[in-house]
């Protein structure tokens, strides 16, 4: 595919295909729920942690980013961008076509997107997430923060690369965006804790 605009329009539309398959919502079927009816509502680790448990919420996890990360893989493969094919895959999870275009928030994605492209910066942003998780219980809040940290995280360690700036940019505006209603609720002090945070809260207490 020689033609740019061509490439980038089949770049963004590959990695768009691979991050739209709501490996939450199949999760529910398997338990013959819909995860959109409990809970949040999302399809993302969280929400499906609170209503069904570690044992399915870990393995929607790996497999939400593991979309994100092998988009970007084999996008090299085939002649793509993978740049464009990463943030293809983190609007295709958010906006899942299967779904009617409500999907998840695109944190486990784009994790895996930036396991590929820049995971220095990804290591560092991950120290932060999990530090602010263990801290508050507060998965949105973690994913927020993650968000916010990870453009100047990939400005500072990758300073000639814009191309990775763009897509760490892209990804932290989507994940803000879908997090407009937590951010809501964290400010009136109605957002619900990581159910593990509030088992060891409790036990302490």
């Amino acid at each position: 595919m020689t033609n740019p605009a061509l490439q980038l329009a089949g770049s963004l539309l590959f990695g768009f295909v691979c991050g739209s398959v709501p490996f939450g919502w199949l999760a529910g079927r398997l338990r013959r729920l819909d995860i959109r009816q409990h809970g949040s509502g999302n399809i993302g680790f969280a929400n499906v942690q609170r209503t069904m448990g570690w044992k399915w919420a870990l393995p929607v996890l790996l497999l939400d980013s593991a979309k994100g990360a092998l988009a970007v893989l084999f996008s090299w493969q085939i002649g793509l961008q993978p740049v464009p094919a990463g943030l293809g895959a983190v609007c295709g999870h958010i906006y899942t076509p299967w779904l009617r275009f409500n999907g998840g928030k695109g944190v486990a994605t784009t994790l895996g997107v930036a396991a590929v492209l820049f995971p220095r910066a990804l290591l560092a942003g991950l120290l932060l997430y999990l530090i602010i998780l263990l801290a508050s219980g507060f998965v949105s809040l973690a994913s927020l923060c993650f968000a916010l940290l990870l453009v100047p995280l990939v400005a500072a360690l990758y300073p000639s690369r814009p191309d990775l700036l763009f897509a760490a940019a892209g990804s932290a505006v989507l994940i803000i965006l879908r997090h407009r209603a937590n951010l809501s609720r964290l400010i009136q002090g109605s957002e619900p804790r990581l159910t593990l945070w509030l088992r060891i809260f409790q036990r302490r207490s």
